[in-house]
């Protein structure tokens, strides 16, 4: 499977024009989507924190899921350049959730709205298990100091340490949240994200036992920290619309690639499934059926854009976001950009093409 052949088709995803999905092996060429491949799929989406807390005691105590309790919530940390993490997490999420919808997928959201309030961390959870969603992915960025921080930096997952009290949530957790997470961590390595350097991460990968989410969800979930803000080049990526649609799109990428190709996928109409990839800061968190513990497969090879083509991509993609900006980028294809959104497709099939197999 050529991960970057999903990962390019998805940045056309989020423009309305014709994506890309794995191959079922490396010599074949990348099945053109028709907009079905997710079909009778639910991904349940959480973008972390909230606009407002007014009327709202974010000291509040709530379940933890380990017989203990928490705060309700937090507010969530200030990029350097002042930016807000939900709202970070709202357009990374909003463009997420664009692409899913594209192959067909429902998408559930925690919160409708970065204006107003998001709910606890336990009603979130509530929320994701009742949505009977294959996969809810809470999308947050990290942050370590008030200031900058220069020497800590880069993404990672957050694993729940195991076992949970809670059955459901310990199976749901161990077996297809594991493996999603770690897909997660290999499609950002892939995309040229560093993991980060602190707070005891081993390869892209955090276990805590201090945060309420995953001990609390009982459908698998990944819990994602796309940065540090605290850094300052991981926060010019999480503030800038270039920086938040790779983010967007390397998310997409992960959630794809275990709902098509999970331990516990089946294929998806007329597609056959591709071999399966596989003292700290308090966590900004806000995150959200039970399934078995499996071993999760070898990860497959992948081709990466470099940073070149990426930048031809995004120069083109440019005029567009200026025109509609991150909201309406679902609404792109109209007849005054339809020609740019055709070359941009063109440029992606090239890319593509170039980039071989595995």
């Amino acid at each position: 499977m050529n991960r970057f052949a999903i990962k390019a088709g998805l940045g056309a995803c989020v423009l309305g024009a014709s994506v890309l999905i794995p191959a079922q092996v490396s010599a074949e060429p990348a099945a053109t989507a028709t907009g079905t491949e997710l079909s009778g799929m639910t991904v349940f989406l959480d973008p972390g924190h909230q606009g407002s807390s007014e009327g709202h005691d974010l000291a509040q105590q709530v379940n933890d899921g380990r017989g203990n309790t928490k705060d309700c919530q937090t507010s969530g940390m200030t990029s350097l350049g002042g930016v807000p993490e939900h709202t970070i997490n709202w357009n990374v999420s909003q463009l997420v959730k664009s692409s899913l919808e594209s192959l067909g997928a429902k998408v559930v959201l925690s919160r409708q709205d970065d204006t107003g309030w998001g709910g606890c961390v336990d009603e979130r959870a509530r929320a994701a298990s009742e949505s009977n969603a294959d996969l809810a992915v809470s999308i947050h960025a990290d942050s370590t100091a008030q200031g900058e921080d220069a020497s800590k930096h880069g993404f990672h997952m957050i694993i729940p340490s195991l076992p949970i009290p809670d059955e459901k949530a310990d199976a749901a957790q161990s077996g297809g949240g594991l493996e999603a997470s770690k897909m997660m961590r290999d499609a950002y390595k892939s995309d040229g994200f560093v993991p980060a350097n602190y707070a005891g991460v081993n390869d892209g990968l955090q276990t805590r036992a201090d945060v309420a989410g995953p001990a609390l969800t009982q459908i698998p979930l990944v819990f994602v920290e796309m940065g540090n803000g605290s850094n300052k080049e991981d926060s010019a990526q999480l503030e800038s619309t270039d920086g938040q649609l790779k983010h967007a799109i390397t998310i997409t990428t992960g959630i794809v690639t275990y709902l098509l190709t999970g331990s516990e996928a089946a294929p998806a109409e007329g597609l056959a499934a591709a071999p399966a990839a596989t003292t700290a800061p308090e966590a900004s968190e806000d995150s959200a059926s039970s399934t078995t513990t499996t071993t999760p497969k070898a990860a497959p090879k992948s081709t990466a854009p470099d940073s070149a083509q990426f930048s031809e991509l995004m120069e083109m993609l440019a005029p567009l976001l200026e025109v509609e900006g991150l909201d309406g980028l679902q609404d792109l294809v109209n007849d005054k950009n339809l020609g740019l959104v055709s070359d941009l497709a063109s440029t992606l099939m090239a890319v593509i093409t170039g980039a071989g197999g595995n």
